[in-house]
């Protein structure tokens, strides 16, 4: 599920509590702070003095933090390979939902966007011209041709997942079905672009070049973001980036990468009746695949899909 604007706009300076080299490690490994996090964290510095954006300690996952996310994860994906087992023409978005409510309670989960903020449903869903938010409806029925975004989010023991998919529904169009391939393209150029110690605007500018040299437009105003131990954590994610700049990526970092791909232009309305539901401006199709990220050591996990 996407966070709309950047409320992390114009962060630039993180204080840090100040930590002995023999007390413990912030992170609660139980290890000493020399022995634990003190390098990474002299890095960090160095780099923000240079000017540029960096992480706090609060969204850098601990080990533990990791493998309950990790759980969180498995109901998330098993929800979502449910709902593409079952999902077909004359499906209501209603039925899609209590697949994800049903399998999700099952599996010992609560659906995340149950109640937030007022949604009301457990899972988004949508169709065609739907940027994001649609809600499910039992008035809302899917048609051959369809292309349908199904973003589901999951809570276990208090821990955090997030994915989304698209599905073409029965004899889609060649144009619907390159936009929806061409917006997983995004994706994957856009997880092979995160590196420990690079930068947001490194995976940001993947995915816009991706998308605008194939002739489609990006939605500025909703992006990605942080997430693991709340919905919706630090640091906002857009796609109007540039490489070198947004946040600093070190390890134990989590995000989402979640471009929102038009075929025509990038601009968007929220349904008034509703709060909710974007919509694209000229009525043209948009497609969105939402990929769950863990910085590691050595480049990139992809957590939940």
């Amino acid at each position: 599920m996407n966070l709309n604007q950047n409320p992390f706009a114009g962060m630039h300076m993180v204080k840090q509590i100040k930590i002995g080299r023999n007390d413990p490690c912030w992170c609660r490994s139980g290890k000493k702070y020399k022995q634990c996090h003190m390098a990474m964290d002299e890095k960090i510095r160095r780099i923000q003095e240079e000017g540029h954006i960096v992480p706090s300690h609060a969204i850098i996952k601990n080990q533990d933090q990791i493998a309950g996310i990790r759980q969180s994860a498995k109901i998330n994906i098993a929800v979502l390979d449910a709902v593409a087992d079952q999902i077909k023409a004359g499906m209501t978005t209603q039925q899609i939902d209590d697949i994800v409510y049903n399998l999700t309670t099952k599996m010992g989960g609560i659906p995340a966007p149950l109640n937030y903020q007022g949604y009301p449903k457990s899972v988004c869903t949508s169709v065609n011209d739907q940027v994001c938010h649609g809600i499910p409806d039992e008035k809302i029925v899917l048609q051959d041709g369809d292309i349908v975004n199904v973003d589901c989010s999951t809570i276990l023991n208090g821990y955090f997942s997030d994915s989304s998919r698209m599905f073409c529904i029965g004899d889609v169009s060649p144009e619907k079905k390159r936009l929806v391939e061409v917006t997983k393209e995004c994706c994957d150029l856009g997880l092979a672009a995160v590196k420990p110690w690079g930068f947001l605007g490194d995976m940001g500018q993947a995915v816009h070049d991706h998308a605008y040299e194939n002739g489609y437009s990006i939605v500025r105003e909703i992006g990605g973001h942080g997430v693991g131990l709340e919905f919706h954590e630090d640091p906002w994610v857009g796609y109007h980036s540039k490489r070198g700049e947004e946040m600093l990526l070190v390890p134990g970092m989590m995000f989402t990468i979640e471009p929102m791909v038009n075929m025509g232009k990038e601009d968007i309305f929220i349904d008034e009746a509703n709060g909710w539901t974007a919509y694209t401006e000229d009525g043209k199709p948009s497609a969105q695949w939402e990929y769950m990220v863990l910085v590691t050591e050595d480049g990139a996990e992809l957590i939940s899909y």
